[in-house]
């Protein structure tokens, strides 16, 4: 596997995006993004858990439902258009018919996503003239402005691609993210078949059942591993789709060439993830939370995401303070099998607490720890073998700011 320099979206072949300004950001920045590819693509698609989901998932999970291959996705930022009622179906059923029109392909051809304030009517003359405007500026180039112009409240534009030989044919993986706040995705793939946004293509051949797996495959060990704040959004949307543009033989389900494509595409999707957490809102610190030990994976991923979200262990990560305490109060409301008397914590390789107690290690070379950029806070239950890993960040001043004034 090879990482492409500055790829993205349209690293693979025939794919091409646009990123516009159509006036949903009071900063004026690119708010509309459309990836397209003129070759039908298989496809599948992962989404939120949240129950007032936006009307966007539901078009979305529709169109899973009754197609077979899509050949576009359009993105708005600046509005989730969620809890808005029929008036909110309706225009996201108008974004899809507008750029069908604008493409000449059919309407359940295209997917739908949006991002931003919950609860506001779409301005849906701003957004249909927006995709007027990325239609017209769709190019091989354009990955970088449609990963632009789905941020929100995030610092850095979310990228990556990588290529892997497939029986002498080059097949690239690319893809882009958005994501800051409103981050703890419980993705769930439909049946039969702030906001975390993520979009992955590929030119591989693949059957369609092989593609959904890789999907499956990924969320487990990426999007479903990261919190920032522990919200989960109404909107959270992951999507692939593969064009067969490289002209590979095709990958099924089983072989050794689908092994070594899954292997890349959860290496793109764990990136993407951890860019997301990365940029978190305000955060100055990445924390990798791994309970192991634990009776189930289950019972570890539990106790993981509790330490992780925590307000107080994230404050305190925030200020370097290696206040073990708290650490050892989640694992005890936490609700899973421990051995009450023989927790062990590490901050990185260091001993913080043995046996349930505190150790002799000094307190400066703890702070040492936590003043790192990144760091590991790792719990031993030792109640069994298991184990699971949560990436998160710290709780600082900022995300305070920015979430107190997000709506006005």
């Amino acid at each position: 596997m090879k990482k492409i320099d500055n790829g993205g979206i349209t690293s693979p072949k025939g794919f091409k995006a646009a990123g516009v300004a159509a006036g949903l950001k009071r900063s004026g920045k690119k708010d509309i993004a459309v990836i397209y590819t003129e070759s039908p693509a298989n496809f599948a698609g992962a989404f939120t858990s949240n129950k007032l989901c936006a009307s966007s998932i539901d078009y979305c999970r529709r169109v899973v439902e009754r197609s077979d291959t899509i050949h576009a996705i359009a993105i708005n930022s600046g509005n989730a258009n969620a809890c808005t009622g029929d008036q909110g179906v309706a225009d996201t059923e108008l974004m899809a018919s507008e750029l069908a029109k604008h493409l000449n392909i059919k309407n359940d051809q295209v997917m739908i996503s949006s991002t931003g304030v919950i609860g506001v009517p779409l301005p849906i003359d701003k957004i249909t003239h927006g995709l007027k405007q990325a239609v017209d500026k769709l190019s091989f180039a354009g990955g970088e402005d449609a990963a632009q112009a789905i941020m929100t409240t995030d610092t850095i534009h979310k990228a990556i691609a990588v290529s892997i030989d497939v029986d002498g044919y080059p097949v690239t993986i690319g893809g882009i993210a958005k994501g800051a706040g409103m981050i703890a995705p419980k993705m769930k793939m439909p049946q039969p078949h702030a906001t975390m946004l993520a979009y992955i293509t590929t030119d591989a051949a693949i059957e369609p059942d092989c593609l959904r797996h890789c999907l499956v495959n990924s969320l487990h060990g990426s999007f479903n591993r990261i919190t920032v704040d522990g919200d989960t959004s109404t909107n959270d949307t992951v999507i692939t789709m593969a064009n067969g543009a490289a002209g590979n033989p095709i990958i099924k389900t089983g072989a050794a060439e689908a092994e070594l494509f899954s292997e890349a595409f959860s290496y793109v999707a764990m990136n993407l993830a951890k860019k997301i957490v990365l940029d978190g809102e305000g955060a100055t610190k990445f924390v990798n939370v791994t309970v192991k030990n634990a009776k189930s994976e289950s019972q570890a991923r539990q106790c993981a995401f509790a330490i992780a979200n925590s307000l107080l262990c994230k404050t305190a990560w925030f200020g370097a303070d290696p206040n073990w305490g708290r650490i050892l109060d989640v694992i005890g409301y936490s609700e899973i099998d421990i051995d009450s008397g023989n927790i062990s914590v590490f901050y990185d390789d260091l001993v913080i607490v043995e046996k349930s107690q505190g150790t002799s290690t000094p307190v400066s070379d703890q702070i040492a720890v936590l003043k790192q950029k990144e760091f590991n806070v790792t719990v031993d239950v030792g109640v069994g073998n298991s184990e699971f890993s949560v990436w998160t960040c710290d709780l600082s001043y900022d995300y305070i700011k920015i979430n107190a004034e997000y709506h006005t």
